[in-house]
């Protein structure tokens, strides 16, 4: 275990990476979507966003869209308009917005070919210096664990892809705020399943042991922890939990907090349920909201969180963001993009991350 002086040194290190800043965006509005443009003009506004790093599409409203969509509606457009404009080395991040397509139909499992919209994109900067991607299960992810290292092109082919999504477009409007407000102060909690010794309890305690003791709660026991005050992270198992019973954990969110939940489909839908609907057990089929009775991440984010992941189908717990590298990159002063690419470990698969890219926690003073 490394004592408190390596601890500083690498936390140090790591907040001296994260430079990077709006000219390094590229914003993907849907011209058919009037959501989509309200979002992306607020977002250019509030970030400064240069306006040659605005790239407009023109794709069906559905969350859900075929193969043949995703690529003639939107990867076409982005590869011509990053070729045109001579983009490809200069962006690092994309950022997608609420009324673009969400999730790529297809077959599911392990070798499927069924992906989020986001996580596709991040592909196209391995395309653009011709490289063929295959669409058959996940890919690896080369930015994965790399924790004291710069994200830079080409150390690293990959676009960061989040999604500035919601409910609605004030929640979105909301969010933005927020991360414009982030200060590195609160406490990280991990609440453990107490039912399950799956890989995911030790990430939990992993991340516990490389975040500074004094603003981590850990809690292993049965009960699902709610009402915390002060919270800038969280990681849990989510609705997956058996003796979660309330669809909000009420928590008192920081400006800039994040969040990732180990929930298979979480991020199926930016519909908003009915006020009466809660999570249940997959035997319940009473409980079913968009084809799941699972949380969701947009409820996160109703709440007051600034960040949070999701997958837009079966993930398998494996290829879920580990919050041991999650929570402690964004700690040191990663921005929440850097933050949760370096815990993903596959591309063309089925996470979002839903923020703004740039958003990191600024000292406290």
């Amino acid at each position: 275990m490394p004592n408190p002086a390596q601890l500083a040194a690498v936390f140090f290190f790591a907040a001296a990476l994260s430079g990077q800043g709006p000219a390094g965006v590229l914003l993907i509005v849907n011209r058919n979507a009037p959501e989509s443009l309200r979002i992306g003009e607020y977002y250019a506004r509030r970030r400064a966003i240069p306006a040659s790093n605005v790239c407009r599409i023109a794709a069906a409203r559905e969350e859900e869209i075929s193969r043949e969509e995703y690529e003639k509606e939107i990867a076409a457009p982005v590869r011509a308009f990053l070729r045109s404009r001579r983009l490809s080395e200069r962006i690092l991040y994309m950022v997608t917005t609420l009324g673009v397509p969400l999730k790529i139909r297809g077959q599911g499992g392990r070798n499927g070919d069924a992906a989020s919209v986001d996580s596709e994109l991040t592909t196209l900067y391995q395309e653009l210096r011709g490289k063929r991607v295959s669409r058959d299960g996940p890919i690896e992810n080369p930015f994965f664990g790399h924790r004291q290292e710069a994200f830079a092109h080409p150390r690293f082919p990959l676009y960061l892809a989040t999604r500035l999504a919601a409910y609605s477009v004030e929640d979105v409007k909301r969010m933005i705020d927020r991360s414009l407000e982030a200060v590195n102060r609160g406490r990280v909690v991990l609440d453990l399943s107490a039912d399950d010794e799956a890989p995911g309890n030790a990430w939990l305690r992993d991340a516990a042991i490389r975040l500074p003791k004094d603003r981590v709660i850990l809690d292993a026991s049965p009960r699902v922890l709610e009402r915390v005050q002060d919270v800038i992270g969280y990681a849990s198992w989510g609705s997956n939990d058996p003796h979660r019973k309330n669809r909000f954990l009420a928590f008192g969110w920081l400006p800039g907090a994040i969040a990732t939940e180990y929930v298979s489909t979480n991020g199926r839908t930016f519909a908003r349920p009915p006020a009466q609907w809660t999570t249940g057990p997959w035997q319940n089929k009473d409980r079913f909201f968009a084809g799941s009775p699972q949380g969701l991440t947009a409820d996160l984010i109703q709440e007051g969180a600034s960040g949070a992941s999701g997958h837009v189908y079966e993930p398998f717990l494996g290829l879920t963001p580990r919050p041991q590298e999650l929570l402690p990159a964004y700690l040191a002063g990663r921005n929440l993009a850097e933050s949760y690419y370096l815990a993903i470990p596959a591309l063309s698969w089925q996470n979002i991350v839903v923020g703004d890219p740039l958003c990191a926690l600024a000292l406290a003073r």
